[in-house]
């Protein structure tokens, strides 16, 4: 996200010549449930207390005698990658032989360390959701989403849309697809762009509206083939800021078996570990895929900041693409 210079967001206005905006951020309740990922649970929604009393249409003339006010305040238990997201390069590492002395240790994007750098607990009871008296338990450091929080995401972004080309079947997509959307479509990339690849998942889970079907959506498609080296090449060479998807993983997980020990997410190992490549999931691209096609363009503006949530794993967002 280095390549966000300030050429680079102007790169990004250029693109904008019709002053429409797109929301491109899933409600934070989506997919619904946690058939997808049993690790990662819908939002947990209450009111908090207000001297005790439910803070939920709270008359306060009961507590300010004479108030007309009724308030409303409230809390949310928020898994950080359960909707539209950014993940933070802490998100997935790799047990690399930093040291040079034969012994592989558990490593993130430029060498910060597990238990130096990035701290967690061992302990279960530590984890999860906590109780009333729960406090803050991990600190995954400056490769956390705070770092990308304290710069604005902001600069030009550009469309792959898989699904126009290839339809919503499970496709495994090779560099070989995707040189052959770009020259159909005409997709101009450029060093510092954010890629964004529609693949027509979140459409799919939106029309579902909460419920989402597992066997449907595990088999709904394109994803990425990160065992691909052309593809990993590519995306090395090309000089990309970072890229975002409307599925789940944007690469196919777990991929493809090739020995061990060997990563099962080896795009985000590539992206997260090796390049400092942010990767963004579940993000709502299908109306901003059609408009783009309408107009024959597949370039625009995207401005997409995390929350500022220091040594967090990833974030929720809601970004906004404006053409």
């Amino acid at each position: 996200m280095n390549l966000l210079t300030p050429a680079k967001v102007r790169e990004g206005l250029e693109e904008v010549r019709e002053g429409r905006a797109f929301a491109l951020g899933l409600p934070l309740t989506f997919p619904g449930g946690s058939s997808l990922n049993p690790n990662r649970l819908p939002p947990v929604h209450r009111p908090n207390l207000r001297h005790g009393l439910p803070n939920a249409n709270c008359v306060l003339g009961s507590l300010s005698p004479g108030s007309s006010d009724v308030m409303n305040d409230d809390l949310v238990v928020l898994h950080t990658q359960y909707s539209t997201q950014w993940d933070a390069l802490v998100h997935v590492g790799s047990l690399f032989d930093a040291d040079g002395d034969g012994e592989s240790e558990p490593v993130y994007y430029n060498g910060y360390r597990a238990g130096v750098d990035v701290v967690g607990p061992s302990n279960p009871a530590d984890c999860g959701i906590p109780g009333p008296d729960g406090t803050t338990t991990v600190d995954l450091g400056p490769v956390g989403i705070g770092t990308l929080a304290a710069h604005p995401v902001q600069g030009r972004a550009v469309m792959i849309d898989l699904a126009h080309h290839f339809g919503t079947a499970h496709r495994v997509v090779s560099y070989e697809d995707i040189d052959a959307v770009l020259h159909a479509d005409g997709v101009d990339v450029r060093p510092g762009d954010i890629v964004t690849v529609h693949t027509g998942f979140a459409q799919r889970i939106v029309s579902m509206a909460g419920d989402p079907d597992p066997a449907v959506l595990h088999a709904y498609g394109a994803v990425l083939d990160g065992r691909d080296p052309a593809l990993l090449e590519w995306i090395t060479d090309s000089g990309i800021a970072a890229i975002a998807a409307d599925n789940y993983a944007v690469e196919l997980y777990p991929a493809h078996p090739a020995g061990s020990p060997t990563s099962i997410l080896p795009l985000h190992e590539h992206c997260l570990f090796k390049l400092g490549v942010h990767l963004g999931e579940l993000w709502y691209l299908t109306e901003l895929a059609a408009a783009l096609r309408a107009a024959q363009r597949t370039s625009f503006l995207l401005t997409a900041p995390p929350l500022n949530l220091p040594g967090a794993s990833g974030s929720p967002l809601n970004p906004i693409a404006t053409i």
